[in-house]
């Protein structure tokens, strides 16, 4: 170890084996040298310091002979900031966190100081929208500095095509204060949300398709993944997430039921229904793919294109969004006879006859109702395509 004025003339005249030289002028300056694995000589610059009781050092490869006078300036530069009682090497180490976390791992902690400052009912919906697989899921695994704006406008475009604009304001709202809290917390240098295009809901919508538009919408659909879900909505009027990440574990072919599990409702209950042959058949005509338990859909979280609804616009001249189906499902339900008690469990509802002390109390499932339901539906949407007059007719309902 000797201590030289570290010059470029200097450093050019150093022997060429190992060795540390520390620089007469800025002290804690220096130039390393050291033999890696393979028998080579590598030097590079080093500063060394005290911050409290910790001794830190920080080193850069030196390229080239002008590198010296940049890196004395950077050298400078964390000296004078030591000087202020900043931590280089915890600003960097905090960088380097900050980078690798992953959006999926930062809305866990989120949501874990959540807990203890807002009301259960305002958690659960923040829960639902950042993490539910209907919302962004396709931002999960990424680190929380590589998501940008264009990847945030794709899917609140693919939220409002699926579910209208009440739902991607609301899912835009709560994964913008998701950010803000990133910032602060200095997880993320930027907002991706701030830019995106604000969503207007107005009032709620009450769109609901008429028997002319159902056919119109059955007959449009292809032989695809697309064509198939829209199928499964008219015919159960259950959320574009529920059918487009429908897998094979959710299903019992020999009963003709579908299960959605709870992490994949909006209520967080598990839903069955038992379905009609109709839609039965839209299923088993799907071929199961090895090693994928989805049924639509290329990624892992089923179904994402939703945004090729505009090529089901053929024959339907007022504006609809695919979850429009779901409202004509159940107003269609409703005029053909069917209880709404009935409907809502079909829908699987937690609110009308079930909210507040009577759901506490009434604890029925009625499966019985909620297939004849779906049964005389499908009739009625059989009939609308077809031509052919009704044949299922509904069975006494429960009081």
């Amino acid at each position: 170890m000797a201590v030289i004025n570290l010059d470029r003339k200097t450093i050019a005249g150093l022997p060429a084996g190992e060795g540390l030289w520390w620089d007469t002028n800025l002290k804690g300056f220096g130039l390393l040298a050291r033999r890696d694995a393979g028998g080579t000589i590598r030097r590079s610059f080093i500063m060394q310091f005290r911050f409290g009781k910790q001794q830190r050092k920080d080193q850069a490869r030196r390229r080239r002979q002008d590198q010296r006078r940049s890196s004395a300036q950077k050298a400078e530069k964390l000296f004078a900031q030591i000087t202020l009682g900043i931590d280089p090497a915890a600003e960097k180490e905090a960088e380097r966190a900050a980078t690798a976390l992953t959006f999926s791992a930062a809305v866990e902690q989120y949501l874990e100081l959540k807990k203890e400052k807002v009301r259960h009912s305002s958690l659960k919906v923040s829960t639902l929208y950042l993490t539910g697989a209907a919302y962004f899921a396709n931002l999960h695994k990424m680190q929380l500095t590589k998501i940008t704006q264009s990847a945030v406008s794709a899917r609140l475009d693919a939220i409002y095509v699926a579910s209208g604009a009440p739902t991607a304001g609301q899912a835009r709202k709560h994964l913008s204060a998701f950010f803000v809290w990133c910032l602060k917390r200095g997880h993320c240098s930027q907002n991706p949300v701030i830019n995106t295009e604000s969503v207007k809901s107005g009032p709620g919508r009450e769109r609901v398709l008429a028997d002319n538009e159902l056919r119109a919408v059955w007959n449009v659909c292809r032989d695809d993944d697309l064509g198939r879900i829209v199928r499964l909505l008219i015919l159960t009027g259950c959320r574009c997430s529920e059918i487009g990440g429908l897998r094979w574990s959710e299903i019992d072919l020999d009963q003709g039921t579908i299960t959605i599990p709870g992490e994949r409702t909006k209520n967080g209950r598990a839903h069955t229904l038992t379905l009609p042959n109709m839609a039965m058949d839209i299923i088993r005509s799907i071929p199961p793919r090895v090693g994928r338990d989805h049924l639509f859909g290329e990624r892992a979280n089923g179904f994402t294109s939703w945004a090729k609804q505009h090529q089901l616009g053929d024959g339907i001249t007022e504006r609809w969004t695919l979850h429009d189906l779901r409202r004509s499902a159940a107003t269609g339900m409703a005029e053909l006879g069917i209880q709404p008690h009935i409907i809502e469990a079909v829908l699987n509802h937690a609110s009308g006859h079930k909210a507040g002390v009577a759901g506490i109390y009434n604890r029925a499932e009625y499966k019985r109702d909620m297939r004849n339901a779906l049964a005389v539906w499908s009739d009625h949407i059989h009939s609308i395509v077809t031509g052919d007059e009704r044949k299922v007719l509904g069975f006494p309902q429960s009081a």
